[in-house]
């Protein structure tokens, strides 16, 4: 088969796409929190025209593909991709040798608080702790960081999706009782706020920490904690079988805890992932879903001490598409 005659599970490990085109591959960059420097992106274009066909394809996991390259051409690329790697300080496991492993997704972040004002902390920052926690790794994971309850990440559809939060600090000496962050806390949230005395009370059991209150406030009284808080969703996915979105898990939780819930996880995927799955990306939440939630949160929780205002659902329950045969 000559070039052909290729080991297609160790090209898709090493982060190339086997193409539909024989005698073809693409690439696959990873962008952890979706930021890349403008030399590194200049590189993408070099070879993409060296060794592509010219074309980009941005991917919706905010990640990079370059497709048409030749399958001889493999190293070449893994040598030029390299100085991608070292800018965006990419864990990796031997030099030139490109990516070394793409089971676990890239890391995706909104802008956050770098741009947006609604952000509550800056994702980027915080997705690329991630990455340096859980990558490389052959096991099908995605993570995905949002700054805000808005989601414009999308996170509920990650296997573990960050929403950022904040505990509102109110200043009644600066309050001029305008009413501006209850109308828009209740237009654009969930209506925590009230005026009494002449004075703003926040429902501490429904506020969600999204700073609406802090962002609409025209005086100041209302501003973000300085400690980051986090709702840690997990398990939603999409694919063929049973769709669903991810469920809230723990609320007010700290960066230290995700993470290292997170890198628990892979700890429980090694134990009982399903030997025969195909390329063993078995998806976790089909782990879960057999071994139960229960067995799951035990692994996670290994030497992890939540902060004291965290709050835990102590079970998740999935909704989603439940498929049944038809006149069964």
């Amino acid at each position: 088969m000559g070039n052909l005659d290729i080991n297609v599970a160790k090209l898709k490990k090493n982060a190339f796409r086997y193409s539909k085109v024989r005698g073809e591959t693409a690439s696959r960059i990873r962008i952890p929190g979706g930021v890349i420097d403008s030399k590194s992106l200049g590189r993408v274009v070099e070879i993409a025209e060296k060794y592509g066909n010219g074309v980009i394809d941005i991917t919706n996991r905010q990640g990079i593909e370059i497709p048409g390259i030749r399958l001889e051409d493999v190293d070449k690329v893994n040598a030029e991709v390299q100085l991608i790697i070292d800018s965006l300080r990419i864990n990796q496991t031997e030099e030139g040798k490109g990516y070394p492993a793409s089971g676990t997704r890239n890391v995706i972040a909104c802008p956050g608080a770098r741009l947006c004002p609604f952000g509550c902390y800056d994702t980027t920052a915080f997705a690329q702790k991630m990455e340096k926690t859980i990558y490389p790794n052959d096991r099908h994971v995605k993570v995905a960081f949002t700054g805000c309850s808005n989601d414009c990440a999308k996170v509920r559809l990650a296997d573990f999706g960050v929403i950022g939060m904040t505990e509102p600090q109110y200043n009644p000496d600066r309050c001029v009782a305008c009413e501006q962050c209850i109308k828009y806390c209740r237009r654009r949230s969930v209506g925590a706020l009230s005026l009494k005395n002449g004075k703003v009370v926040r429902d501490t059991a429904k506020c969600i920490g999204c700073g609406v209150c802090v962002t609409y406030c025209p005086t100041r009284a209302w501003t973000r904690s300085k400690e980051h808080y986090f709702r840690l969703v997990i398990l939603g996915r999409t694919g063929k079988k049973n769709p669903r979105l991810a469920e809230d898990f723990i609320k007010w939780c700290d960066e230290e805890s995700i993470l290292k819930i997170a890198a628990n996880t892979y700890a429980y995927i090694e134990e009982y992932i399903d030997p025969n799955a195909v390329e063993h990306k078995e998806h976790i939440g089909y782990i879960v879903d057999r071994t139960g939630f229960e067995k799951f949160k035990e692994y996670i929780f290994k030497d992890v001490t939540l902060n004291e205002k965290a709050e835990v659902a102590q079970r998740v329950y999935w909704g989603g598409k439940h498929y049944d045969q038809y006149g069964g």
